[in-house]
């Protein structure tokens, strides 16, 4: 092991809070003194600001990524008896919202090429039950949005956008999570677009859909103790929606910043035995995932760690396979494979190209010529 060189984790979210530490501090120190700790005016504002930034009609600040996917499925009217289309490879949170309206999730295996769902494979997956699509834009690239609208009107199905991965990310030029009926993002201090704790937001241009996800956030109440249907208690905290204030207006030079670091890797790691993430226009790259041939990935993953290098692996079980799910599900080969060659290398809007040199020179120190 290699004491000599600093650490390098796979995120380093230091560089973005001390070049912004005077307006974080601002935002805190107003909130506290404020007194407004739920729901206050900043709320508000973030939820005004950030869907002006998307393009949308309605934002719905709620607690989690998790939430947001729980209250689009449930103001889309989707819950027991129904059947939604998503991917397995990825995070649990996406089968878990299903599953958490009393939905049962259906999974379609993947693009390879892409990690998103396989839109070619969707149609077969639909039944009498199917009651919508839950697309995931993975890593920060997005979903083949045409294809997957297109079956979705075929059949008269919802699309619900996973973009819990994806804020500022384009397809065709267009946000992700206004193309279907309803978005739902994460702001988890890793992501792109990130708060000091737990947040997510519902977003949608179906007045009616907003309404009912803004009831279920406050328990079901469109009037305070008038509870109209069991909802939650689901709201971004106010101390959170002032901190994505000050970060939002800079979300596209930090998304840039990503994308040009994905550039640099790719260069770096042009080798027969890694794949290299596509450099798709709209992609943001929340994670910068390559695929490994013909070597022990873990094997990798443990190599780069005794050499101060910080990676992920996204995900090494695939949703179909968690015990939940597991024995209840047809497989899904290609989801199958990935989880066994993917290894996720640091980023951030700031890192360095001696620290990606540093990175590449020890993932080929490793590989066979």
């Amino acid at each position: 092991m290699d004491t000599q060189l600093p650490k390098i984790p796979v995120l380093d979210l230091t560089p973005e809070t001390e070049a912004l530490w005077p307006q974080l501090n601002e935002a805190i120190q107003r909130v506290i003194r404020s007194g407004q700790f739920i729901m206050g005016p900043d709320v508000g504002l973030f939820e005004s600001e950030v869907a002006a930034y998307l393009g949308v009609k309605h934002a719905i600040a709620v607690n989690s990524g998790t939430d947001a996917l729980v209250i689009g499925l449930r103001a889309l009217g989707i819950g027991p008896e129904d059947e939604v289309i998503t991917t397995p490879f990825t995070f649990f949170a996406t089968a878990e919202s299903i599953s958490a309206v009393g939905a049962k999730p259906v999974f379609v295996d993947i693009d390879a090429a892409t990690f998103n769902i396989d839109p070619s494979k969707i149609e077969a997956a639909i039944t009498p039950k199917t009651k919508a699509i839950l697309p995931v834009h993975l890593y920060g690239s997005p979903c083949a949005m045409d294809e997957i609208l297109a079956i979705a009107h075929k059949y008269q199905l919802k699309v619900v956008e996973d973009c819990a991965q994806s804020f500022g990310a384009r397809y065709n030029g267009i946000p992700t999570g206004t193309i279907g009926d309803v978005g739902a993002f994460s702001f988890f201090p890793s992501k792109n677009l990130g708060a000091f704790g737990d947040g997510g937001l519902v977003v949608t241009n179906n007045d009616a859909v907003a309404q009912q996800a803004k009831m279920l956030r406050v328990h079901g109440a469109k009037k305070k103790y008038h509870n109209e249907v069991l909802g939650y208690n689901s709201r971004l905290d106010t101390l959170q929606a002032a901190i994505l204030r000050v970060k939002l207006p800079l979300i596209a030079s930090k998304n840039a910043g990503r994308y040009e670091a994905a550039k640099r890797y790719n260069q770096l790691l042009d080798h027969p035995r890694i794949i290299t993430p596509e450099l798709v226009e709209g992609h943001v790259f929340h994670q910068y995932t390559l695929r490994v041939l013909s070597v022990d990935r873990d094997h990798l993953q443990k190599y780069l760690e005794d050499r101060g290098i910080g990676t992920m692996v996204y995900y090494p079980i695939p949703q179909d396979r968690l015990p939940i799910y597991n024995g209840q599900y047809p497989p899904n080969p290609v989801s199958d494979l990935l989880t066994t060659q993917v290894i996720s290398l640091p980023i951030w809007p700031e890192i360095s190209e001696n620290v990606q040199k540093r990175i590449a020179e020890a993932i080929f120190s490793f590989l066979p010529s």
